[in-house]
């Protein structure tokens, strides 16, 4: 061996030591508490060049082997979209929900149940019996009613039972949640994944919400990576939607962080889960990545 190769394995060596030692009072401060993590389906569809479901499955095994308690609770819009588009189905939104006539809340059962759900629980149970799936109308975990009559099915939270989610988590379990709630006669909602996110985190009393999606973060300009915002308060992102800054299909997600935030919830984070292991980054360094948003300054 050279000492050119000698030096750069030392070097290599020292680096994750350092990084270990760099993450280990995140680990103390993180352990035992909740973090929610929303893996949108964009996250989920826009890989880049690595296989971003894998690596997002060792993050979230990693927090659960280090003492965190995680939450995973998933979209599909892009999934949905390619099965309405399959059975000869256009897709309609207004304000970034999807309009949901009888025949497309089926779908979208199909789809998050029996596609994206298990596709998550797999990827996780690679590395271990950690995850177990679940949706919104089991135990009675989401209560919904319609949202509005032009929307169809969509579907508002009006209740969050947490008890199942508790249960297993209480037995070190990660539960991996499907965002189909109910309402009292059984009728099944399609339920923003956002939304639904955030008033979990809440019902949990999570010490963070977490959005993995397709873009590293919150942008003033959408078009513009250099606008990147990256620590803001509920204040300043209710400005940033009042005068247009912010809208479309980021709207549910602007809101569910400011009221988790409000609500109880320490910090959210919005971040890029096309990025290998963000998760851990964003956790366990100091520098962090994407958008942080707090109630307060400070």
């Amino acid at each position: 061996m050279t000492g050119a190769t000698a030096d750069g394995m030392t070097a290599a060596a020292a680096l994750k030591a350092s990084t270990l030692v760099e993450a280990l009072p995140y680990i103390r401060r993180f352990a035992g508490k909740t973090v929610v993590v929303k893996y949108g389906g964009n996250a989920l569809a826009g890989t880049s060049n690595h296989d971003a479901l894998t690596l997002f499955a060792e993050d979230i095994v990693m927090m659960r082997l280090v003492g965190m308690r995680p939450v995973v609770v998933h979209g599909g819009g892009p999934q949905i979209s390619e099965m309405m588009h399959r059975l000869g189905k256009e897709s309609e939104f207004v304000d970034g929900l999807r309009v949901t006539d009888a025949e497309t809340v089926d779908i979208v059962r199909m789809v998050l149940k029996g596609q994206v759900n298990p596709q998550l629980v797999a990827a996780i149970n690679v590395h271990g019996n950690y995850a177990v799936g679940i949706s919104g109308v089991d135990a009675g975990l989401i209560r919904a009613e319609a949202r509005a009559a032009g929307l169809g099915y969509v579907g508002d939270v009006t209740a969050i039972d947490p008890a199942v989610i508790h249960g297993l988590i209480d037995d070190e379990f990660i539960p991996v949640i499907a965002t189909i709630g109910s309402d009292a006669s059984g009728q099944a909602y399609n339920i923003n994944a956002d939304t639904v996110a955030g008033v979990i985190a809440e019902a949990l009393g999570a010490e963070k919400l977490v959005y993995l999606t397709d873009i590293e973060g919150l942008r003033r300009d959408v078009a513009d990576p250099a606008t990147l915002i990256r620590q803001t308060t509920a204040d300043a992102l209710d400005q940033l939607v009042a005068d247009g800054t912010i809208g479309g299909g980021m709207i549910p997600k602007i809101e569910s962080c400011t009221r988790a935030v409000r609500g109880g919830v320490r910090r959210a984070h919005i971040l890029d889960g096309r990025i290998a292991h963000v998760l851990l980054l964003e956790l366990f360094t100091d520098d962090g990545i994407g958008t942080m948003i707090t109630a307060e300054e400070g």
